[in-house]
């Protein structure tokens, strides 16, 4: 008999069989997170985090959610987090959509029948763009804090697009420099806490990756004239991560009937983690906006 081989670990070394997890269509083992509402679920939600962070971030928002009694669930991506892979690689940025469309089908069939949203921030709102457009008549509803749809014009001039194009067949582990803490938030606790935190991937952006994003960004152009579904938008006007141009963009591109954008003047990129009176507002439109959607479908189904 062969020797049981060790068990699978997380790059903290913790067992993933003493972890919520799934297993993706590469063989990675990606850690998985879920808030259950204490009623019945009327809907699930999943989120998508951003690069370099990590799903637990998610925490706060996820329990106000369940407060409407929706069933909120997330992972860790590839090369992020608690889940496997390389920290920040991937080998071609559909794989991030792929897992989440994984994820998904996976809660649809625990739970068949309830609505499912779509909730974003900054990549992970690429992420979501890309699964709504992949599959246009699955979700109820697109939630965007902060999405890439745009690359930022400092980052992305044709020069370095170009030498970065070049370095990704020479060099595509050389790091880019890594993302400044302040530019993510207002809230100093918030900075700090990201900051220090070990889960979140404080190393430069490889050119690899960057690549990726970029391909990604290409793709979510030609895909938003497929977006009709329901979309909520939530933006800080002066985001030096991503830029508000690219939300401005799909809201006049995407052909839906129902989206709606909110901007935020002073805010920075992580709406969801800025001054307490703009998280409380974030809150509360992404509940009001999910929870009316829920209520007239309800009440489309009882008629």
């Amino acid at each position: 008999m062969p020797e049981e081989s060790s068990p699978r670990k997380t790059p903290q070394n913790v067992p993933y069989q003493d972890l919520p997890h799934m297993v993706n269509a590469d063989g990675q083992y990606l850690f998985c997170k879920y808030w259950k509402p204490a009623a019945t679920p009327r809907g699930l939600v999943f989120v998508a985090h951003g690069a370099g962070e990590h799903c637990c971030r998610y925490d706060d928002l996820a329990q106000v959610l369940t407060g409407i009694n929706l069933f909120v669930f997330a992972h860790d991506h590839v090369g992020h987090g608690q889940s496997e892979g390389d920290r920040m690689v991937v080998s071609d940025f559909h794989v991030f959509v792929r897992d989440s469309l994984q994820h998904i089908d996976l809660m649809k069939k625990d739970h068949p029948g309830l609505p499912v949203f779509l909730l974003g921030h900054s990549m992970g709102g690429a992420i979501t763009i890309l699964a709504a457009c992949e599959r246009p008549n699955d979700f109820s509803g697109l939630v965007l804090i902060s999405p890439l749809v745009v690359a930022s014009p400092e980052v992305a001039t044709p020069i370095k697009v170009f030498a970065a194009r070049v370095l990704n067949l020479v060099l595509p582990n050389l790091s880019l420099g890594a993302i400044d803490p302040n530019v993510v938030s207002r809230n100093k606790k918030e900075v700090e806490s990201y900051a220090t935190d070990p889960l979140v991937h404080h190393g430069g952006m490889k050119v690899s990756f960057v690549i990726q994003l970029m391909n990604a960004i290409a793709k979510i152009e030609r895909s938003l004239p497929k977006l009709t579904l329901p979309i909520l938008t939530l933006h800080g006007s002066p985001d030096k991560l991503c830029d508000i141009k690219g939300s401005y963009l799909l809201m006049d591109t995407a052909p839906s009937q129902d989206k709606a954008l909110k901007v935020y003047d002073e805010a920075y990129h992580a709406l969801h983690k800025e001054l307490p009176e703009v998280t409380a507002s974030v809150f509360k439109e992404i509940l009001t906006w999910i929870d009316q959607k829920l209520s007239a479908a309800e009440k489309a189904s009882h008629s």
